[in-house]
């Protein structure tokens, strides 16, 4: 193996690892492969830079504008009343796993979740069920349905791009319904059947109408008349009495670490955990306030919950920055986190993908929060930036983009831009609205992680891990290779998301299929399927981190419903694959 081709191979580990370990952004570490493969020579300017003029990167871009047109019209919306009126669970379940499944075959997955993830919080409080018995399901309906069209996912745009470049010919827009369908059939009798013993049933999220989710961690102060001044944690049981456990104690630039026994004085502020109307009785009872919304103004002003979703430009954000950026409109009066216990002073808490955060915002400030902070409301479905009028204008522009291209009048990179103008032009969006709604992460990744597909080809790496495939494969034929470039898919995803393991295993596939002397298209259909359908943990798909927090799921329930699931995709594609795309 050439020098090259070692330092591919250490970039391509370098850049897993750090999708792992998520210490950077995921567009950061694309850069970072991107500027190392310039560095070195391996690639030249211009092939480096070929990933932001791709037609994968420019159609994913024109499907975020579209997508901001039909959600902003609040073209949803009939969906999700007809949705708010159903009461008996199961049938809940099944109304949301078939109506997101078919529009996510359309609509980005993650903005379809965001839309829906309120109103299926708000209905399961009504119906006094837990919406661990539902999220999941819908996290995974959102993607079933996105890999059965080329549009429904950029994943899939990116094979088929990534499948031009190698000599095949481009895919239609319906050409992976006819498996996604009867997998998606597949994936919904399962989760009702089997998926729902699966699924947690005993979680204490102690929703109400309100949504109050988990146990947030709040600053509260000690005022002048407060009877716990001269008393201490330890001799008040606040714990005991009110459910609410103080975590450390503040007093000036002071941290307490063990707070039990001090003696509390006004101006101290509490770091405590419970749920938001444990902490509000605790508060009033022993007159306390709310150390970062002591002195805010009064005004029309709404208490909402809001989830950091991937995208979110508040993560990494510490709350002390989000409180420097919004002031007196939008002030952080609890957090929530799923994977730890929070036990520093909140501004310098940073913000993560999954936190749920309890906001004070002032009424006329609730519509720039929420288009230029990517945080999706839970706590309320009223969306102030629909025109619902606009809403018929936009489903019919999404259609004539989807059937232009789906009957070949049009390449799908003209159709989208058109509709994208459409849409414009007709006032369903403004490029304004667009652009600060677009979620540049993902165009980034794409345009930088794309010519590493280039580089693996170029320096010969491609054909030495197919080499070392096939010496594991033997002589048992292309099932087995198909198998095992399945396999090697869905785990990569796994670790390292889905558009970066498209770009590592559409070279190595097409390179098998040579091999052995068999057509490429099975195989990169399957590629296709096995990275767009990550089912196994909370982080190998944005849908899923939605979910994990909202729900409050543990690690361990995305794989206990999700390996069978990944199991039954994998038998049910080396079965029907080979007969809809033969060898």
């Amino acid at each position: 193996m050439s020098l090259q081709a070692w330092a591919v191979a250490a970039i391509v580990i370098g850049a897993m690892a750090l999708f792992v370990s998520e210490k950077l952004r995921y567009d950061v570490v694309g850069l970072l492969v991107l500027v190392a493969l310039l560095v070195s020579g391996i690639l030249t300017p211009a092939e480096g830079l070929s990933g932001f003029s791709n037609e994968a990167t420019i159609v994913v871009a024109a499907m975020f504008a579209l997508n901001a047109g039909l959600v902003g019209t609040g073209a949803l919306d009939p969906l999700i009343r007809t949705l708010s009126r159903i009461r008996r669970p199961w049938l809940l379940t099944l109304s949301i796993l078939v109506i997101v499944c078919f529009l996510g075959a359309f609509v980005k997955n993650t903005a379809l979740v965001a839309t829906f993830l309120p109103v299926t919080l708000s209905v399961c409080a009504r119906a006094k069920t837990s919406p661990a018995r539902v999220l999941i399901p819908m996290s995974y309906a959102a993607q079933m349905g996105g890999v059965c069209t080329l549009l429904g996912t950029s994943s899939n745009l990116l094979t088929n791009s990534l499948a031009v470049q190698h000599g095949m010919p481009e895919f239609g827009v319906f050409e992976f319904t006819k498996l996604g369908a009867l997998l998606a059939v597949a994936g919904i009798i399962y989760l009702m059947l089997v998926g729902r013993w699966l699924l947690p049933r005993h979680i204490d999220t102690d929703h109400s109408e309100n949504l109050e989710l988990g146990k947030f961690v709040t600053e509260l102060r000690v005022r002048a008349d407060s009877p716990l001044i001269g008393d201490s944690v330890a001799t008040a049981k606040l714990g005991e009495r009110f459910g609410v456990y103080v975590l450390e104690l503040l007093r000036g630039d002071e941290h307490l670490w063990a707070p039990r026994e001090q003696e509390l004085r006004e101006g101290d502020v509490l770091l405590a955990r419970g749920d938001w109307e444990r902490l509000e009785e605790f508060r009033l009872k022993l007159k306390l306030e709310i150390a970062p919304a002591a002195n805010l103004p009064a005004g029309r002003r709404v208490l909402i919950e809001a989830l950091v979703a991937p995208g979110a430009r508040v993560a990494g954000d510490s709350v002390g920055e989000f409180g420097a950026r919004w002031g007196d409109d939008a002030v952080v009066l609890a957090v929530q986190r799923r994977s730890r216990i929070l036990r520093e002073q909140l501004k310098h808490t940073r913000l993560e993908v999954g936190d749920i955060l309890l906001l004070l915002v002032d009424e006329p400030a609730l519509r720039q929060l929420r288009r230029e902070s990517g945080l999706v409301v839970l706590s309320e479905r009223g969306d102030t930036r629909a025109t619902r009028r606009k809403a018929p204008l936009a489903i019919g522009i999404l259609v004539a983009v989807v059937a232009v291209a789906g009957l070949g009048i049009l390449p799908i990179v003209v159709s989208a831009l058109a509709g994208c103008v459409a849409m414009a032009l007709t006032g369903c969006f403004s490029f304004d609205d667009v652009y600060e709604t677009m979620d540049w992460k993902v165009i980034v990744l794409l345009g930088a992680i794309l010519p590493l597909g280039i580089a693996l080809e170029k320096t010969g790496l491609a054909r030495e891990v197919v080499a070392a495939g096939m010496h594991l494969v033997g002589q048992h034929g292309p099932l087995a290779a198909l198998l095992m470039v399945y396999l090697l898919t869905a785990l990569l995803t796994e670790m390292m998301g889905h558009n970066p393991s498209v770009v590592l295993m559409v070279p190595i596939a097409i390179s098998v299929a040579h091999v052995m002397q068999v057509s490429p298209t099975p195989f990169v259909i399957c590629v296709a399927f096995a990275a767009a359908t990550s089912f196994a943990t909370p982080v190998g798909y944005p849908t899923n981190t939605m979910v994990y927090a909202a729900g409050g799921y543990r690690f361990a329930d995305f794989m206990k419903v999700g390996i069978p699931l990944i199991a039954m995709f994998c038998a049910l594609s080396m079965w029907l694959i080979p007969r809809f795309w033969p060898f």
